[in-house]
């Protein structure tokens, strides 16, 4: 057998976990304990989260890279996402490391997307190493957890070797790592001890230089940049290179134009990279995420990166309300399609169908949570359109009949709501799999259509009374289960177009819950508001109190409103039917019904 070639001074290893189970704190403090800062250097917590919606929202969305020194070895390390809809996220970074640090909260213990990403690190043979993380909460419990994880271990493994993994309790916050689940201080010195010894050194391939692209950067100066690990030989800016696609095919020819490597949160430019090195390279316009740069010489391409199919589509519209393009920069067709397309060169989890209307664009992901944020991304950048209800992707097996995706769903709540959560989600086609204590809380694990899931975020919350923690996981795909329940109140709308009035709003209290406030300005075929019942009512909301030369005593009084419900693009995407749509522009977001002119409607008048 002939023994591989591997690179000592090198490790790489991506840090996966369930979402908010502590990833991107963990790299602060292993950056901050590396030397990679200087003494009394102001850092941000959660530096490795750059984007404006990451810090505003908590969690990681792009996986990002970064890179340490530990006893003369550089170990690259990537933080990814903890949220399943961005998934296709950590698939592909895989690609580029030996090793996994699978994080696991101490209270919680594992959840579907800390079962998601274990599963792909096995399969594709990456040594695991378990942190369990944050002991220093007050109810955590490691012990319990580690034999949870343990039972986690024995459902994936499929070699004896995926049950040989180190464990260690910690805090990221706090910055240390012991084998004692008792430990209270220290540093990460035996984690990264652990990772040196644990996790192999790169093996170096005996052929010229190869690089399949994992993921895809952009620079004002010098264009898009693919970001990749060297899978062998060497680079040089005097390297004869191209571009070629999973199948073989060429798409470019070129050098590269600027090598970085990675240095802490900065990329150092360098003249030369080898293979083991993470580097980023420019000169190559049309590369695409999955495409391998390499030496002319030896023009086969590595395998390709797998992602899993989405499961999950929403429509993007041009906006043709009566109020479109009054504050949006780009609102065609054309400026949403390019948008788009850009998208999809980048992030490989989405999916792009044109539909029979020119004006309209079908988007596919892997959940709601990923195409709220494209949308809001694209807002903030200028963008005007509508968006339509998400819908589930069918599927048809050998016999022609219909398949839908099911989702692995885990709630946590308090016991006093585990009858109301059980009863809502049986009305959602949901299977109740497994029932139990979990701390001093109840959790239970479902099967469940991810039609049913849709919308029923704001109901959970509602019948946890904001307690209850809901995460999901798609799961395979069966036997379709039927119609199931619609929104079970219906919308005012909006009958005259004018400005929302105090007056209007006070009359119509009795009525719902409203999404706008006095002054705001509305159209024909607005909502306006959720009313108590089922069904649709179109209201007026811009009527004004008539004057007359009567006083009583109480007419200085103030109107006392309820605050209405400010929409962000998820609870509306969530909240709507399938003859809604929500309206995106960078100024607000409203919703409004497809067909604008009540009467062709015919519901109720008030």
């Amino acid at each position: 057998m002939i023994a591989l070639k591997r690179r000592a001074d090198r490790r790489a290893i991506a840090i996966v976990a369930h979402v908010d189970h502590g990833k991107t704190t963990l790299v602060d403090q292993l950056l901050k304990q590396s030397g990679t800062f200087r003494v009394g250097q102001h850092v941000d917590e959660c530096v490795m989260d750059s984007g404006d919606l990451e810090r505003e929202r908590g969690i990681t969305i792009l996986a990002k890279n970064t890179a340490i020194h530990y006893r003369d070895t550089i170990i690259n390390i990537v933080d990814t996402p903890g949220h399943r809809d961005f998934g296709s996220e950590v698939e592909r970074i895989l690609t580029m490391v030996e090793g996994v640090l699978l994080l696991v909260d101490a209270a919680e213990g594992p959840l579907p997307q800390t079962r998601f990403v274990l599963k792909k690190a096995l399969e594709t043979g990456k040594r695991p190493i378990v942190l369990i993380n944050k002991i220093d909460r007050a109810d955590a419990r490691p012990l319990e957890v580690e034999e949870e994880i343990h039972d986690l271990f024995l459902s994936l493994a499929t070699h004896d070797d995926h049950l040989d993994f180190p464990v260690f309790y910690g805090s990221g916050r706090i910055g240390f790592a012991s084998k004692d689940p008792a430990g209270t201080s220290g540093d990460l010195s035996p984690l990264l001890d652990a990772i040196l010894h644990h996790v192999p050194a790169p093996v170096i391939g005996d052929t010229p230089f190869k690089l399949i692209v994992a993921n895809i950067d952009y620079s004002d100066y010098f264009g898009r940049l693919a970001v990749g690990r060297v899978h062998s030989g060497s680079l040089t800016h005097a390297t004869d290179l191209a571009a070629v696609k999973p199948d073989g095919s060429l798409v470019q020819k070129g050098r590269a134009g600027k090598i970085y490597l990675f240095e802490g949160i900065k990329r150092v430019e360098v003249s030369e990279a080898s293979a083991g090195d993470i580097v980023v390279i420019s000169g190559f316009p049309r590369i695409e995420i999955g495409q391998t740069i390499l030496d002319l010489s030896d023009p086969t391409p590595l395998v390709g990166i797998r992602v899993d199919e989405p499961t999950l589509s929403m429509e993007f519209l041009v906006n043709n309300s009566p109020v479109s393009g009054l504050s949006g920069k780009f609102v065609t067709s054309r400026h949403i399609l390019e948008r788009l397309e850009r998208e999809l060169e980048r992030n490989v989890g989405l999916r792009m169908e044109r539909t029979g209307d020119a004006d309209s664009f079908l988007v596919l992901g892997r959940g709601e949570l990923s195409l709220a944020i494209l949308a809001e991304t694209m807002r903030r950048e200028g963008f005007e359109f509508s968006l339509g209800r998400p819908q589930v992707i069918f599927h048809k097996d050998e016999s022609g009949a219909t398949l839908e995706p099911y989702e692995e769903l885990v709630i946590d709540c308090a016991e006093e709501f585990t009858g109301a959560v059980i009863a809502a989600l049986g009305e959602r086609r949901g299977e109740l799999q497994h029932l139990g204590r979990h701390g001093d809380r109840t959790r239970m694990e479902f099967s469940i259509p991810s039609r049913g899931l849709l919308g029923f975020r704001t109901e959970f919350l509602t019948l946890t009374k904001g307690t209850g923690l809901l995460n999901h996981l798609f799961d395979r795909y069966g036997e379709h289960r039927g119609a199931l329940p619609n929104r079970k109140r219906g919308a005012m709308v909006v009958k005259e177009s004018g400005d929302v009035t105090a007056y209007a709003l006070d009359q119509l209290s009795d009525r719902g819950l409203f999404f706008v406030r006095p002054s705001e300005k509305v159209y024909s075929g607005q909502i306006v508001g959720e009313q108590v019942k089922d069904g649709d009512l179109v209201v007026q909301v811009c009527r004004k109190k008539h004057l007359t030369n009567m006083r009583a005593s109480t007419s200085d009084m103030g109107i006392k409103l309820t605050p209405p419900r400010d929409l962000t693009i998820e609870s509306a995407i969530e909240w709507i039917n399938d003859d809604e749509l929500v309206e995106v522009t960078p100024t607000s977001i409203r919703v409004r019904k497809r067909v604008l002119d009540h009467t062709r409607r015919k519901p109720a008048v008030v």
